[in-house]
């Protein structure tokens, strides 16, 4: 499921909104406290700058010299933009540009201000998200394993002591019950552990002692009980195809693992099937303050800055010869 197209918020640069036409960001930004216009922006023009004659080419007599510059000139160029192009050079297409450093290198994306959270992070918290849905297996499903477990005593003896499996009676239908009743609470259990906690908070145990957050990747705001559904449905439903020669925990791996290679974002599938995106709490925010919420840094600077200042009256100093109540 693909977002419609509208104006969104830049998930890598919150202070501008893009046009998303539903495959990629197209036409020119605009601040994020700015109205936009109802419909999609104009394509971008590129001016393609003149190359000044060459003495001693054809035609180069006749060519005007190129004008001076106007105004100061910037100590970093731009790099001059390619002929053709509609979006500036560095930007690919269809995808939110990222913020180039002085070093000439790509920094990478902040989502709504903040860094994204590392995969470190995020397996840490995924594994005490497992341990806490365990301990809740144990108390509801404990029952039914230990009845599976009996009823499949034989068959485990039979395996160990390396007899033939095509005497033994086949298991019955009470087994393949068990174990089905045992999956699908596991699955409800977990569902009902993770969605609910990251459709209103972002967060699960796990991800609140780790401080990280899944957010949604087009603006700010509570994910909702949708989108969080449809992201576990992504590594949830595969659970109840455990019992199929390990096919489940397979398709889980290849979901997490994704994370690994995904590039601006560092999604996993289920992140791209939801549109979120997993946010680090450590670092403060680099923008999503409100108009009238000053930083730090300016608070500092008003204190210190002369001019805000109620003038106050000089006050004459007195002779040292004087009383200063006289002065």
């Amino acid at each position: 499921m693909s977002l419609a197209p509208g104006w969104y918020k830049d998930p890598v640069d919150p202070t501008i909104q893009r046009w998303w036409d539903g495959e990629g960001w197209v036409g020119d930004p605009v601040p994020a406290d700015q109205t936009p216009p109802d419909g999609p922006p104009p394509p971008s023009r590129v001016r393609i700058p003149q190359v000044p004659a060459i003495p001693g080419l054809p035609g180069a007599a006749d060519a005007p010299p190129p004008p001076p510059p106007s105004g100061p000139v910037p100590p970093h160029s731009p790099t001059p933009p390619r002929p053709g192009s509609e979006v500036p050079p560095g930007w690919p297409v269809g995808r939110p540009p990222h913020p180039p450093s002085r070093l000439g290198r790509q920094l990478p994306p902040r989502p709504h201000g903040h860094a994204l959270a590392t995969i470190g992070a995020r397996a840490v918290a995924r594994l005490i998200d497992i341990g806490i849905v365990a301990l809740l297996n144990l108390l509801v499903n404990g029952w039914f394993v230990v009845q599976y477990w009996q009823e499949t005593e034989q068959f485990r003896k039979a395996v160990q002591a390396g007899e033939d499996l095509s005497d033994l009676p086949p298991l019955g239908d009470q087994a393949g019950g068990l174990l089905l009743t045992i999956l699908v609470l596991a699955v409800a259990l977990w569902f009902a552990y993770e969605v609910p906690a990251v459709a209103n908070s972002g967060q699960t145990v796990g991800k609140r002692l780790l401080r990280i957050k899944v957010v949604r990747l087009e603006q700010a705001g509570p994910v909702g009980f949708g989108r969080s559904f449809r992201r576990w449905n992504a590594m949830g439903l595969p659970s109840l195809l455990w019992c199929c020669c390990g096919v489940g925990f397979i398709m889980q791996a290849s979901d997490f693992l994704f994370g690994l290679f995904d590039r601006p974002l560092q999604q996993t599938l289920h992140d791209k099937s939801a549109h979120t995106v997993v946010i680090s709490l450590e670092d403060q925010p680099t923008s999503g303050l409100a108009p009238d919420q000053p930083t730090a840094e300016s608070t500092q600077a008003q204190a210190a800055s002369p001019q805000d200042q109620p003038s106050q009256p000089e006050r004459k100093e007195a002779p040292d010869d004087q009383p200063a109540d006289q002065a």
